[in-house]
Order: C-alpha cells, then sequence, then structure tokens
C-alpha cells in the first residue's frame, strides 16, 4: 500500500527509495534530481551523477512499471563530451519537455564562468543534439512548456538573484527575451526565501499545473519542500491558484538525511489518462523517489490558497 504520512499531500511509493547510489553502475560520490518521460511503454528517467571527482552527468534509467528502474552503465551526457566551456565542470537537474516531435531537455551547466541554463534535444535519446545556453549568467533552474504562445516558445527561469519564477520567450529557441515574474517567495509561508520551478508545467482543465519547490530558511538550515499552483492556459504568467501549503515534505528519513538534509526537490512528473499525477523527486540530493496523487486533490489545494 502507498504510504501516507501525516500532512502530505502526495502519498509516497512503498519502493522508495527507487534508486540510490548501490542501483549506479560504478563508483560515484551521490545521485540527485531526474526529469521523466514516457517513451512507448517505458518508463525513461534522467537523472544527475556526481563523479567521484565531483563532476556530474546526465544517466538514462529504464522501467517498464515505473518503480524499479535499471541505470545505464555510461552518461547519456557528461561534461567530457561537451564543446561548450560552459559545461566545463557539470550538467546536472535535466527537465524533460515534448514539444515538434522531439524531445527537449533543459538543464543546468556549471563553470568556471558560473551558472548558466542549456537546452538539447533528442528524438530517441541515443543520440543528443546540444543547442547551447539559452540564458544569461547565473540562472540556475528552468524547463520549457510542452506548448508554443503566439508562435514562440517559453522558458521557465529562476535567476539566482531574484529568488522566483521568471518566464521568457524565444522564436528560435536560440535567442530568449521578453522575461516577465510569475511568482516570487512570500513571507510567512513555507516557501518565504526561495521558489523555482520543479516540473515542466503540465496541462490540466483548469489551465496549466505547475510543480515548485520553496526554500524556508530555519534555524537549522534551509528547508525545502514541493507546492503546485494553476497557471493561465492562454497567459501562462498568470498565476489562477497557488498553494498556501506544500504538497510534499521532508519526512521519511531518506528525505531527512543525505548530502543535503531536509530536501525535497523534483525535476519530472507525470500525469496518466485516469488521472494520477506521479511526481519523481530527489531526496537529499541522494536517491531517486515517487510519490503519487489524484490530480484533482493538488488543485483542489490550489484552489484553497489565493492567487499572487
Amino acid at each position: 500500500m502507498p504510504i501516507r504520512a501525516d500532512n502530505d499531500i502526495i502519498v509516497r511509493s512503498p519502493h522508495n527509495p527507487l534508486i540510490n547510489i548501490h542501483d549506479i553502475p560504478g563508483r560515484c560520490s551521490d545521485i540527485w534530481n531526474a526529469g521523466v518521460v514516457r517513451v512507448g511503454a517505458e518508463h525513461l528517467l534522467l537523472l544527475t551523477v556526481e563523479s567521484l571527482e565531483g563532476r556530474s552527468g546526465i544517466y538514462k534509467a529504464h522501467s517498464y512499471n515505473g518503480t524499479h528502474f535499471t541505470v545505464e552503465d555510461r552518461p547519456l551526457m557528461s561534461p567530457d563530451d561537451s564543446p561548450s566551456p560552459y559545461e566545463s565542470l557539470s550538467i546536472r537537474d535535466p527537465r524533460i519537455t515534448f514539444l515538434d516531435d522531439c524531445y527537449y531537455v533543459v538543464y543546468l551547466a556549471e563553470s568556471e564562468m558560473g551558472l548558466r541554463l542549456a537546452m538539447a534535444r533528442t528524438r530517441d535519446f541515443q543520440s543528443v543534439e546540444r543547442l547551447g545556453c539559452v540564458t544569461q549568467p547565473d540562472v540556475k533552474n528552468g524547463a520549457l512548456f510542452p506548448a508554443k504562445f503566439d508562435g514562440s516558445y517559453a522558458l521557465l527561469e529562476r535567476p539566482n538573484a531574484a529568488n522566483s519564477i521568471w518566464m521568457s520567450f524565444s522564436a528560435d529557441l536560440a535567442f530568449w527575451g521578453t522575461p516577465r515574474v510569475v511568482m516570487a517567495p512570500r513571507g510567512g509561508y513555507w516557501d518565504s526565501d526561495r521558489i523555482g520551478a520543479a516540473a515542466p508545467p503540465i496541462a490540466i482543465e483548469e489551465g496549466w499545473l505547475l510543480l515548485y519547490y520553496g526554500e524556508k530558511i530555519t534555524s537549522a538550515g534551509p528547508l525545502v519542500r514541493l507546492g503546485a499552483a494553476v497557471l493561465d492556459r492562454q497567459e501562462p504568467w498568470k498565476v489562477l491558484h497557488r498553494s498556501n501549503i506544500p504538497i510534499l515534505s521532508p519526512r521519511e528519513k531518506y528525505e531527512r538525511v543525505g548530502d543535503i538534509p531536509n530536501v525535497i526537490f523534483s525535476c519530472g512528473a507525470l500525469l496518466s489518462e485516469d488521472g494520477e499525477l506521479r511526481v519523481y523527486y530527489g531526496a537529499s540530493d541522494s536517491c531517486i523517489c515517487m510519490g503519487a496523487v489524484p490530480v484533482e486533490e493538488v488543485v483542489a489545494i490550489c484552489k484553497n490558497g489565493r492567487a499572487f
């Protein structure tokens, strides 16, 4: 049976953690934060694996039931196979969006020059075409919308200095502009210090469901949880509803104890035809987990909050 923790909306899988460091072929330092997509009959994860040297790459993991995964022994993408100097240290936190009959992967690129978001695309997850950096420096988090707006692509991003979720637009995936703020942290709430997009937005009847992470600084350090918001279908920078409470908080030992304790951070979620939302998340930067909930429960929580 799923594990229902007190006060959490999302129900944890009884198989958690789905992937831990012992499931990775070869030696590594830690694992975290996976994007997810269905490809035919398979669930495919792209997860971040950090080597013992401290450089991160993106690895594939396969599953036919969405809970038992096999991780490939070679990275799909690594800093070593990139011609870009902006990926020289690490690439991580991949988010997958299906659009224009192919899969786009937005990921964090790190080098001695700082942090930027980069993008790649693939049709088969065998070969990957890097499209280069898509943000200015010092942007650490982002996801591509699975739709265009007035013919333009839309990218959610979190500039480090802003601690908020912004949106920019592009006609060609190369030049991005017209930035708009979407949401900001809220003083006195669970997401009071920093927020960022989690999974790429998901189309629902009410508009776009955006899962996001919120950070609150406590006397014991940062506490990172998941929340949700509903964005307008035609003007997605407008927030219609936003959860006043987190939908998943660190409670289990594998979420409380790890390389970065008390962190739940998601890069991917899937919505089934019967309305079940499966959220794949990294716990304490040490393992990959999953939780599920009827999507209408998440929407109801958002509607009970206020839009701002």
